[in-house]
């Protein structure tokens, strides 16, 4: 029986948290959850933001998922999320956006993952003021080379393991010719080991105007920390929004699986939530932990449940989060 730790979150997040554990329950997944927090609620309980209990179960299961967390304005970390990230060294930020049945959208046949580089770039931090005034300030963007290399790797890697014939790097090698010309350049060399497979080659601004213009032809984009955080919330929207996006940060030892919208306290235990991300997001960390069967079965029910018209207010629908998950396990084979 594998340790999972589950962080609720904030908000809305104990209400999706709990419909993950019934639908788990109810698929019989050979999965225990060890429960902690972080966020502003702990904050305002404990004066914790991230409580040593949490780090604890993280480091002793190796593997969480978590809700949507609110950082309290002006009290500790900038994001408790980015904290995560770089404190395991979870490089790889994995976003796999694709058309679900009963949810309409402009476009009907994406399928596509972005891997984003989850802790270098412009998102360490490092930034100051220029002059006393204040008037001028500089932040910096961090690019090595070992951690271009094992984002690129991860991207052709998941394209190999998928029968994907195209990887798609992301950049502004143009302007930027150390940082992303570095990240471009090993880009070019890894992609001499995979023979199978081609590498496009994508400026930024352009990506974007293909993305919104003709999406289906990408499969794998691999990029940047700045650049995938930006993609990765507009390849959303062209499925359907934050509410069904799934997302993932992997290190080596380490994952952390999530729902990658907010918390929306203005909804919260009301039981109007949408589960769907948080929901998707548990059926590639059942994939990460090899339980394909269970990933499979679950994923059915959830698409059996949309293609059956069965959606909460945000999607057009009329369920609530209750009725949405008694669906999807009446759903499970």
């Amino acid at each position: 029986m594998k340790k999972i730790t589950l962080i609720p979150g904030d908000g809305i997040g104990y209400e999706i948290s709990d419909s993950l554990v019934k639908i788990f329950e109810a698929a019989k997944v050979p999965v225990e959850f060890e429960t902690e927090n972080a966020g502003l609620d702990v904050y305002e309980k404990t004066g914790e933001l991230i409580p040593e209990s949490l780090y604890e179960s993280i480091e002793r299961n190796k593997i969480a998922i978590k809700g949507p967390i609110t950082t309290p304005i002006g009290k500790g970390f900038r994001s408790i999320n980015v904290y995560l990230r770089k404190k395991y060294d979870l490089y790889t930020n994995f976003r796999p956006s694709r058309n679900l049945p009963g949810i309409e959208t402009r476009y009907n046949n994406i399928d596509l993952a972005i891997f984003r580089e989850n802790t270098e770039g412009i998102y360490i931090g490092e930034e100051k003021y220029e002059n006393e005034e204040k008037t001028s300030a500089v932040a910096v963007k961090r690019i090595t080379r070992k951690g271009s290399k094992r984002i690129i790797k991860s991207a052709f890697e998941y394209a190999k393991n998928n029968g994907i014939s195209k990887v798609t790097v992301v950049h502004k090698a143009n302007i930027l010719k150390f940082t992303d010309g570095m990240f471009l350049d090993i880009a070019r060399e890894i992609s001499k080991e995979y023979e199978n497979i081609e590498l496009e080659e994508l400026i930024i601004d352009n990506m974007c105007m293909q993305l919104v213009t003709n999406p289906e032809r990408f499969k794998v984009i691999v990029t940047m920390n700045l650049y995938g955080d930006i993609l990765s919330d507009l390849v959303a929207g062209l499925v359907g929004g934050l509410g069904v996006a799934p997302g993932a940060n992997i290190g080596d030892n380490i994952a952390i699986f999530e729902a990658v919208h907010g918390s929306a306290p203005d909804i919260a235990g009301q039981n109007k939530a949408n589960p769907l991300a948080l929901l998707l997001s548990s059926i590639e960390m059942l994939k990460y932990l090899k339980l394909d069967d269970f990933a499979k079965n679950i994923e059915k029910a959830i698409l059996k449940t949309l293609t059956d018209g069965c959606k909460t207010a945000d999607l057009g629908g009329n369920i609530t989060t209750t009725e949405f998950t008694d669906k999807i396990i009446k759903n499970l084979k």
